[in-house]
């Protein structure tokens, strides 16, 4: 019985952990609008998006990586503008985390460059 009541604890200790370790992830949920042209404004909302969280954000179809402008950024959302002569086509949308160790993290938000 107190065998089950360590393993129980331990299993609660470990969700914990995951839980507070996977709070500060950045996330993006949409982009609004979902259309632009090349040289607009758009803005990404999400989770964890400040500045001590990201540094940049990108567009990429797979093969190329496009550095979107920040023109503004909290916590929920980062304003950015697609730099002009951006060919169309639908693209992913990545980020930048900030920290030791930066890791771009391609996201399941499209982007649709006119």
């Amino acid at each position: 019985m107190r065998l089950a009541k360590l393993c129980a604890l331990f299993v609660c200790l470990l969700s914990l952990l995951a839980l507070l370790g996977a709070q500060g992830m950045a996330r993006m949920n949409s982009v609004e609008p979902s259309s632009v042209k090349a040289g607009a404004e758009a803005t990404v909302n999400g989770e964890n998006l400040d500045k001590n969280t990201v540094t940049e954000i990108y567009i990429t179809d797979g093969s190329s990586d496009i550095k979107l402008q920040i023109v503004q950024q909290s916590a929920a959302s980062i304003k950015f503008r697609v730099p002009a002569g951006t060919k169309a086509g639908r693209f992913s949308m990545m980020l930048l985390t900030t920290g030791a160790d930066p890791k771009l993290i391609e996201q399941p938000v499209k982007l649709n460059v006119e």
